[in-house]
């Protein structure tokens, strides 16, 4: 089954998740989360079940941060609590986890687990894991090989295989950054990154010369550490078939129109790839039938974007960076001619308008607009701009307003005549592999045949077909051959009861976890890296050690405060290594 997978910040943005089409939703706890600034409390994490519920989508909640031993009772004691408040699944870092008294939840390895080889993943199904939430630089071979080896330790109960597909990237390998710890004295393992990849640098050779970029400009200030974000929109049948059964996307931080938007684009995607699958008599199933309506045409581009790439899911590229800018780029809008009177007049992409209230890109700066008069914007600041400077939108007022989705879940009702009055019934089936789920109310009631026919059969599949404000939208009513006559009123509140009723029905809830097997740390380890990444700066620039040998090595990051940190390139392993000098 297949399983779109969305972030939520907060109850807020996991609704506007789950109505732009999300299967699963997570979400950080009070503590112990690997995004600090988005906990949420038990009881909000408690609504938020029993709002995704009707709807069959999971809540899973994260708990990935590495503990301190003074640490480890209240997580577990914050593991109960949110296995009672009904969570799916617990995403967890700190295997240590593994030898105390957890629920009987399905647990989850973070990707701060550094899940990038068979033996991490298959070691971590041994340990009874459910999923395995997979390291961003993965190539498609590399899935296959994962997805073949934990197939070979237990063909029955393979662990599920989960990837990013879309979102903002860390450079380093994801458990594997010390940068922000003993530089800023806070943990990217515990949820404290002060985001240091996002930062500008100079690169220096031995001596301290700046190094040359091809177009003989120096590496001065610029955002050498700080991806693209990632889109792999265009690859999840690859990615299915590789083996990868729920596609993530980052950003518990990110807002509810950036959820709302990205959510809406991968459904869609998904879908598509679904009914070709099913038309071609394909095995991949749905993991849910809700109907969906959008106010609006989802676009990646028109909500936070720094550019895209597929990282390397087809081998090393040279365009995995945004040295320019780590900051949203959005959507190219035209160039910028010149000023009058305060004025910017500009020559727009055709199809593009601009509104009041926009915001504007250029290099690493931007603005706001405004005002708008054809091709004429007002900034309102003061802004030094060269003719010909490209611009972009990223932030589009207009599509932000029109952000909007609703999904509704097929039911079938049936209304059916007792003995002593009658029966009315509702199903749903919110995810294929599933039960349905029904709701039945039994009303006394008279039976009196009605004088019209058509007219008491049109007036119930009316009434009972009025589903607004409830996550169900009617798919058929089935009538009693008789035709009686109900009143409206009377027909408005059976269906509200069992509407009511059907919403109480939870869907089927956790899975039996895989036996638990105790966890003994090999971790030898003592002072690794300040970042250990596959994307390497030399290769970005087409300066690659093994086709371009270099001079004056080692090289050098400076930071604008004059701190140095010294890079060390792996050519073997194909990694690059970021350390304190000396």
């Amino acid at each position: 089954m297949l399983t779109l997978l969305a972030p939520a910040k907060n109850f807020e943005t996991a609704q506007a998740a789950i109505q732009a089409g999300a299967d699963a939703v997570y979400i950080g706890a009070s503590s112990f989360g690997a995004r600090q600034a988005a906990g949420n409390s038990l009881d909000d994490i408690a609504r938020l079940v029993q709002y995704a519920r009707p709807y069959g989508v999971q809540v899973l909640v994260t708990l990935n941060t590495l503990l301190r031993p003074d640490e480890v009772q209240p997580a577990v004691h914050l593991a109960w609590q949110l296995y009672e408040a009904g969570v799916d699944a617990l995403i967890i870092q700190d295997l240590q986890l593994l030898n105390q008294s957890l629920p009987p939840v399905r647990l989850h390895a973070s990707t701060q687990c550094d899940n990038r080889t068979p033996e991490q993943v298959v070691k971590l199904q041994r340990l009874g894991f459910s999923r395995a939430v997979l390291a961003r630089e993965l190539s498609i071979k590399e899935i296959q090989a994962i997805r073949q080896a934990t197939l070979q330790n237990n063909p029955e109960h393979p662990i599920e295989l989960e990837a990013f597909v879309h979102g903002a990237l860390c450079v380093s390998y994801s458990g594997r950054c010390y940068m922000s710890e003993r530089l800023m004295n806070r943990s990217a393992n515990r949820g404290e990154c002060a985001q240091m990849c996002r930062m500008a640098y100079d690169l220096l050779d031995a001596n301290g010369n700046e190094i040359l970029d091809d177009n003989r400009r120096p590496v001065h200030q610029r955002y050498v550490l700080s991806l693209k974000d990632l889109d792999r929109s265009a690859y999840l049948g690859e990615l299915i078939r590789a083996g990868v059964t729920t596609f993530k996307i980052e950003g518990r931080l990110k807002n509810a129109d950036y959820v709302t938007n990205v959510v809406a684009y991968y459904r869609r995607k998904l879908d598509a790839l679904i009914r070709d699958s099913q038309a071609a008599n394909g095995l991949v199933q749905a993991s849910a039938v809700s109907q969906y309506a959008y106010s609006f045409t989802p676009d990646p581009e028109r909500t936070f974007h720094r550019s895209q790439t597929d990282y390397f899911l087809h081998g090393r590229s040279s365009d995995m960076a945004s040295w320019l800018s780590p900051k949203s780029t959005g959507q190219p809008v035209g160039t910028y001619l010149r000023t009058e009177n305060k004025w910017l007049v500009l020559s727009l992409l055709p199809g593009v308008e601009l509104h009041t209230g926009d915001g504007i890109g250029y290099g690493n700066d931007g603005f706001m607009v405004n005002g708008v008069e054809g091709c004429r914007i007002l900034p309102n600041r003061p802004v030094s701009l060269q003719a010909g400077e490209q611009l972009t939108r990223n932030y589009d007022k207009a599509f932000s307003e029109s952000l909007k989705a609703e999904r509704h879940i097929p039911v079938r009702i049936a209304l059916s005549a007792t003995t002593d009055g009658f029966t009315l019934q509702m199903e749903a089936q919110p995810v294929p592999c599933l039960p349905v789920v029904r709701a039945v109310g039994h009303f006394a009631y008279s039976h009196q045949q009605a004088d019209n026919a058509g007219l008491a059969w049109n007036n119930q599949r009316r009434q009972l077909a009025k589903l607004g404000g409830t996550p169900y939208i009617c798919q058929e009513v089935t009538l009693p051959d008789t035709p009686y006559f109900i009143p409206a009123s009377v027909l408005n509140d059976w269906r509200r009861q069992v509407v009511d009723r059907l919403m109480q029905t939870s869907v089927e809830k956790q899975c039996t976890p895989a036996i638990r097997q105790t966890y003994i740390s090999d971790n030898d380890e003592t002072t690794p890296p300040l970042m250990t990444c596959r994307y390497c700066i030399l290769h970005e620039m087409g300066h690659c050690r093994k086709t371009r040998p270099l001079s004056n090595e080692p090289r050098y990051l400076r930071l604008a405060n004059g701190r140095m940190l010294q890079l060390f390139f792996d050519c073997n392993r194909c990694e690059m290594h970021v350390l304190l000098p000396g």
